[in-house]
């Protein structure tokens, strides 16, 4: 009893705006917590290698980065880096004729990508350690045996693949603007002139010969890093990339371009034009790039301006005088230069000129001044935070492998973070000012895109002259590939709970990588909860929630959490809401104060609630002017109906009637239904023991009493309409790309066990093998990627298709989608090798499933939300091997009427309506709603 009246005065305290229960830990100790130990060698051949051993989990990432990106292509030849990123991707090897996506899937790697930027090209995937010598094997055979494969019908494939990659880009509302600021910022010939997707007419100038001597020239082991991290050591290490890659011959020695820094003679102004909601004002700078002593000082300087929640032109342009919807500034550092980048959208309906000359002036301004050293202190704190948890997984887009990688290949030096972090620890607000002094007050580069029609768009030939005959490449097989080893069980961690003395239960599970913590306070509610005659009110009510307390202004709150290193968000899924935190755990204590406070005592001001009005209406036009806006937008009532829960955008941005006529009598009234102890659960992962977290909650929230108002409800007896299959036409004029949205309700839900059904959708839909995506994309060249998923929801699942294709092939793709599923779904069922390929990557992908607290958590709580056992995630391995192709294909075909899908099509109607028309079903043309 002692121990629960200490807890409730706690909480009083804080709802009466008690200061934070503890300092937060300076920035110079978060920065200990940033280390990756590793060793480094060279093969005879000049492959560089890095490894790192990290044994929380079975995994090893490979990573393998070449020094060759879009700055060293030269005229004529723009693309090539990626184009050929593409071909190793996604085509076959000399000795893995097959292609490296069927067995990189059948091992279970997870994180598997490539990607290509103007300074490097990189492969990577994250493989079970039992897998690795294969993984091994099939990253070599890319870097040394790849030529003899490449075939002129496999480049055309990959040229239309990356083309449609470029359309689905350029498609997106000020899709176009960097082509431009490339081409002003740069001189002509510069490296970095041109876009790493390159041109239309240079792809298709792109000749087979081209491609090989462009592999020559640049993939030899000599031009490459490979970083091995994770359940590896040194030692094992050098005897396996021996092995593999130690017979590739050196190749031609790639010198990465050098590139200048070039300054404009005077200030550009350009307009542009685009069919946007509203005017965005870019200006920018190109300045120093990553190796350079001033790239920390650029970092501080783009944070304080426009980065941070508390930057000067959020204050100033967005909080202040309310001109702008949003502002960011970011400082983008590439090998030989970097770009200083920071961006406007005018608030809809306001004097363009005058904040144009507002932004300068406030940029004036700050370079004069310079920043605080308060504020470059958040800064800090905030980036060591980052890098904290960036360094959980060992590959992916951001792990350890990519920082040693980066390290290794730009600086000669794996532990260049180091460097990095120990430069941005000695920024001072007079080295940020010296360096603005330098590099910002040289002229800019200022663009604007109005509203309007765009500009002429450079399509690709709509016919290639026939292709120069070229001769078959010669090549010498090696030894069979090595099969898959014994794999490790998941030990997925142990999921513990505890209860506060108001009810509110805790769902805990222990993650020790790095020393942060993530909370999730989730309610039920969602957007499902949103009242159906004032969409939008949740999304308001959330943006208001953690923008001020009754203690905190919204000042306050985000200045203490970039002090603390800590990140507060408020959002919704469709079935429930959340308010999560991630903190650093050394700075746990203080972060939870803030939390509590959020949750409990939000202020709900009206000058912020009409602040925030704005900013969602903005929010919404944005979404009602992109392809994939639109298309969200749309659908969820078509197929449900306006009446259900789930008959609205799942984005829960609203309509802008109904968001237009909120007021915060609104918001308090949503708040008090539906965010409070008795709707609530705690899911926590932490490198803490509970015993030890279960106090500071309790402390915070164990006195938190539910409000007298009865608790919401959500009702799902409104029916989903009989499905009516046809085609509804959004049109969208000038768009190089059509965005096929196919929808099916289905007679399940979230809770059902879904298994033997996830698992035949992996061959018809989901995933870059399925059906669907390999005929649209890797044999027809139509798209970039598709796939048909369902969105599991307690009280339902939609089964969605999701097609980007070029405009002019909108009508066959349709064709194509209802042909592929209705053979899945009759006499072409799931085969053996497909269900061996999808039970073996299953299984083997699960213990690298969850390497990071954020998929823990996420665990945690799909749990919860599903009604599913805690050892749920352990159970699934024994199943996947005893399931049989003939039980995937009754539950597919039990499940989904592929004769009942309504069609929803965002795109250029005068170019797509005659292709629709001509498939026999229905169609309807409407407006973005």
């Amino acid at each position: 009893m002692r121990r629960i009246v200490f807890a409730a005065a706690a909480a009083l305290m804080i709802v009466a705006g008690a200061p934070p229960v503890m300092a937060q830990v300076p920035a110079s100790r978060l920065a200990r917590s940033v280390d990756i130990p590793f060793e480094a060698f060279t093969l005879d051949n000049g492959l560089r290698v890095v490894v790192h051993t990290d044994r929380k989990a079975p995994v090893v990432a490979v990573a393998a980065w070449y020094n060759v990106g879009a700055k060293d292509e030269p005229e004529g030849q723009t693309g090539y880096a990626h184009l050929f990123e593409h071909i190793g991707l996604f085509n076959p090897t000399e000795n893995v004729p097959g292609g490296l996506m069927e067995p990189l899937r059948a091992m279970g790697a997870t994180d598997w990508n490539g990607t290509t930027w103007f300074d490097r090209t990189n492969f990577f995937q994250t493989v079970p350690t039992s897998a690795l010598e294969q993984a091994l094997y099939m990253e070599s055979d890319r870097m040394g045996h790849l030529l003899g494969a490449l075939s002129q019908e496999r480049l055309d494939n990959q040229r239309g693949v990356v083309q449609n990659e470029k359309r689905q880009g350029d498609n997106q509302p000020y899709g176009l603007v960097y082509y431009a600021q490339l081409e002003a910022l740069f001189p002509p010939g510069h490296p970095y002139r041109h876009s790493t997707i390159g041109s239309m007419a240079d792809l298709d100038a792109a000749s087979l010969e081209n491609l090989r001597q462009w592999h020559r020239d640049n993939y030899g082991p000599n031009n490459a890093v490979l970083v091995l991290a994770g359940d590896i050591d040194a030692a094992a290490a050098r005897t396996l990339v021996q092995r593999y890659f130690g017979h590739i011959p050196r190749g031609a020695q790639n010198e990465p371009a050098q590139a200048d820094i070039p300054t404009l003679p005077a200030r550009i102004d350009r307009t542009l034009h685009d069919r946007v909601p509203n005017t965005r004002l870019y200006r920018t700078w190109v300045v120093p790039g990553m190796l350079d002593a001033n790239a920390a000082d650029l970092d501080v300087a783009a944070s304080v301006l426009g980065g941070l929640a508390s930057s000067r032109l959020d204050n100033a342009l967005v909080r202040g005088d309310e001109t702008a919807t949003a502002v960011t500034t970011g400082y983008q550092p590439f090998h030989r230069i970097g770009m200083f980048t920071t961006t406007v959208d005018v608030k809809p309906g306001g004097d363009v000129e005058a904040v144009s000359a507002r932004l300068d002036q406030l940029i004036a301004d700050f370079i004069a001044s310079g920043p605080t050293a308060d504020e470059v202190a958040r800064v800090v704190t905030s980036r060591m935070s980052q890098q904290i948890q960036a360094l959980e997984p060992v590959g992916g887009f951001g792990g350890k492998a990519v920082v040693l990688a980066e390290g290794e290949l730009y600086a000669d030096d794996p532990g260049f973070y180091r460097k990095e972090l120990a430069d941005l620890g000695a920024v001072t607000p007079a080295s940020v000012k010296a360096v603005m002094d330098r590099w910002l007050t040289r002229p800019v580069l200022a663009v604007r895109v109005d509203p309007g029609e765009r500009e002429p768009y450079a399509e690709a030939a709509d016919a290639r002259p026939a292709p120069a005959a070229a001769e078959p490449l010669a090549f010498t097989p090696r030894e069979p590939m090595p099969a898959v080893g014994a794999m490790k069980a998941l030990d997925f961690p142990d999921t513990e709970r505890a209860r506060l003395s108001n009810g509110v239960e805790v769902v805990y599970a222990r993650s020790t990588t790095v020393p942060t913590t993530r909370v999730a306070v989730e309610f039920d509610a969602g957007v499902a909860a949103d009242p159906a005659d004032a969409l939008g009110t949740q999304t308001l009510m959330l943006a208001a929630l953690t923008e001020a307390t009754t203690t905190r202004d919204v000042d306050a709150l985000n200045e203490e959490q970039e002090r603390l290193g800590a990140t507060i968000n408020a959002f919704a899924g469709v079935d429930r809401t959340t308010v999560s935190l991630t903190a650093v755990t050394a700075n746990l204590e203080p972060s939870l104060d803030l939390l509590a406070d959020v949750i409990r005592n939000p202020a709900f001001k009206p000058a912020d609630v009409e602040r925030l009005r704005a900013q969602q209406l903005a929010g919404i036009a944005q979404e009602k002017a992109s392809p994939n806006g639109m298309g969200a937008r749309a659908l969820p009532g078509v197929l449900y109906g306006a009446a259900h829960p789930y008959g609205r955008a799942w984005s829960g941005l609203g309509d802008t009637a109904a968001v237009q006529g909120l007021d915060r009598d609104d918001l308090t009234a949503f708040h008090q239904r539906w965010i409070r102890p008795d709707n609530a659960r705690v899911f926590i992962v932490s490198d803490r023991p509970l015993a030890e977290l279960t106090p500071m909650l309790e402390a915070r929230f164990g006195a938190w009493a539910a409000p007298s108002v009865a608790r919401g409800t959500k009702a799902f007896d409104a029916p989903a309409p009989a499905a009516q299959p046809r085609i509804v036409l959004i049109d969208r004029p000038q768009s190089p790309q059509s965005l096929i949205l196919g929808g099916l309700v289905l007679p399940v839900t979230g809770r059902d066990d879904l298994v033997a059904f996830q698992a035949a959708n992996e061959v018809i839909g989901n995933g870059f093998l399925s059906r669907i995506n390999q005929d649209i994309r890797e044999t027809r060249g139509w798209s970039y990627g598709l796939n048909g998923r369902t969105t599991l929801m307690e009280n339902g699942a939609p089964y969605i298709i999701n097609a980007p294709v070029q405009s002019n092939r909108t009508g066959e793709s349709i064709a194509v989608l209802i042909d592929q599923y209705r053979a899945f779904l009759s006499d072409r069922g799931v085969t053996a090798a497909e269900r061996e390929r999808t039970v073996n990557g299953n299984v083997r992908q699960l213990p690298g499933s969850f390497e990071t607290s954020a998929a823990i958590l996420n665990a945690l709580r799909t749990n919860a939300l599903y009604g599913r056992p805690d050892n749920y995630w352990e159970t699934l391995a024994p199943r996947y091997e005893a399931m049989t192709a003939a039980q995937m294909d009754a539950e597919a075909r039990r499940i989904i009427d592929g004769s009942q899908l309504v069609w929803v099509v965002v795109g250029d109607a005068a170019t797509v309506r005659p292709q629709l028309e001509a498939l026999g079903l229905p169609v309807e043309v409407r407006a973005a709603q």
